[in-house]
């Protein structure tokens, strides 16, 4: 007799499983390699004589291809599959990584950025698809809890152990390592998860709805402009908060690497608490539109909070807000992509998650660079964290009102056919 999707007795298949880790072990990599230039940033200033704005250029010259590519990568998964382009992204970002240890100058410094954002584009339309395909709605809580846990931890080892190992070895030789080392990841992926995925993109099958079709979708604007918000704060957090806790309140690299990383870590244990509770919300019967709402609005609200905090109170109480801004992005994360999921279902995910991507990551443009010129006009972060803080309770304004009922669009009677993908087919084998 067939499962339902929410019997707890559905196994995932060993495959999946490594298939799930192996996302999580990528998107680490990928934001060590896209926050060390932060962890970094004292140092690096100093030794190349930038100025706050050009620092601020140089964190965000990553996402003069990052965004753009995400209008890209949905279209070229879509045509070679996800395994595949997740693969060739991999590389080419932990080449940029390794190569950035040997620059000598701000403008190979900033080309090496811009060739880390289009290896780094790849990812989250890929992982989608894989997500969108594999796991039935009451198990996307915690497969993308997972997969942003290791988002979280991304930024923790980098400040953690990554700011420690260049206060001894320097920033080159981290960067250089480190970009190397992760080459290893491609053995696993290419002998347990990409035949496994590109057999079952071949079971899945379904025609996607044309890109004008998911255009003309209201939630994909109001998850956009959600993400767009949770994104302004979450770069201005992993582009700024290193270099204003070393300069603004005066810590040592190895206080920062402590608390900066104790941080991401109360995230990632957060991410993955929301996500068996919404799992378990979901599958015990409640309203996946109720569950993930109050989460996304309550994250963004506690967010805000804590982020004016943190400007206007002393060290001590500055730390412990800091945690709990952390742990609040807890919330938020898993949920900004189990709700493009649901909405988009596996035949649009990746390009619904693409274009949302991309909108959202404007703010990986704007972020960093508003924020050194707003520190180098005003001499202090307060007006910066001011902004964050109001643009984070937009957000919880655009997840709440601006996103419709969080359940798959009917693609069909937006006159294409219907899709013919089983979302359980990876449970049943």
């Amino acid at each position: 007799m067939h499962r339902t999707v929410a019997d707890p007795s559905l196994r995932m298949p060993r495959w999946l499983l490594v298939t799930l880790i192996l996302l999580a072990l990528s998107v680490f990599i990928n934001y060590i390699d896209r926050g060390n230039l932060a962890t970094a940033a004292p140092l690096i200033k100093d030794e190349l004589g930038l100025s706050a704005t050009q620092l601020g250029f140089l964190l965000t010259a990553f996402f003069i291809t990052y965004m753009p590519m995400q209008f890209v990568v949905g279209w070229l998964a879509d045509r070679f599959g996800a395994a595949h382009v997740l693969l060739a992204g991999f590389i080419v970002w932990s080449l940029a990584m390794a190569f950035t240890g040997l620059a000598h100058g701000f403008t190979t410094l900033v080309a090496l950025r811009v060739l880390l954002g289009i290896g780094e584009s790849v990812f989250f339309p890929t992982s989608s698809i894989i997500i969108a395909r594999c796991f039935p709605e009451s198990r996307r809580g915690m497969a993308n809890s997972v997969v942003m846990a290791g988002m979280a931890c991304g930024p923790a080892f980098g400040i953690f152990f990554g700011g420690l190992l260049i206060a001894v070895y320097g920033w080159r030789a981290f960067f250089i390592g480190f970009g190397l080392v992760s080459l290893v990841w491609i053995i696993p992926w290419l002998a347990i998860a990409q035949s496994r995925l590109v057999e079952h993109r071949a079971e899945a099958g379904g025609i996607p709805p044309a890109t004008r079709t998911i255009l003309c979708e209201r939630s994909l604007w109001g998850a956009s402009l959600g993400h767009f918000c949770a994104n302004y704060v979450w770069y201005f957090v992993l582009s700024w908060i290193p270099y204003y806790l070393v300069h603004e309140r005066h810590w040592s690299m190895t206080q920062m690497a402590t608390i900066g990383g104790s941080a991401y870590l109360l995230m990632a244990l957060t991410t993955m608490l929301t996500g068996w509770f919404s799992d378990r919300q979901i599958a015990a019967g409640a309203s996946p539109t109720t569950v993930r709402k109050s989460l996304l609005g309550a994250g963004c609200g506690l967010a805000a909070v804590c982020i004016v905090g943190c400007a206007v109170t002393g060290t001590e109480t500055s730390v412990l807000l800091l945690l709990l801004a952390c742990a609040a992005f807890g919330l938020i994360s898993p949920n900004i992509y189990a709700v493009a999921q649901s909405l988009a279902g596996a035949s649009a995910a990746g390009r619904w998650v693409g274009i949302q991507n991309g909108i959202g990551n404007i703010a990986g443009l704007v972020a960093p660079f508003l924020t050194g010129v707003l520190v180098d006009r005003t001499g202090n972060f307060l007006l910066a964290f001011l902004i964050a803080a109001a643009v984070c309770l937009l957000g919880a304004i655009a997840w709440i009102f601006g996103v419709g009922p969080v359940a798959q669009i009917d693609w069909a009677r937006r006159h294409r056919p219907p899709a013919s993908v089983d979302p359980t087919i990876a449970f049943t084998d």
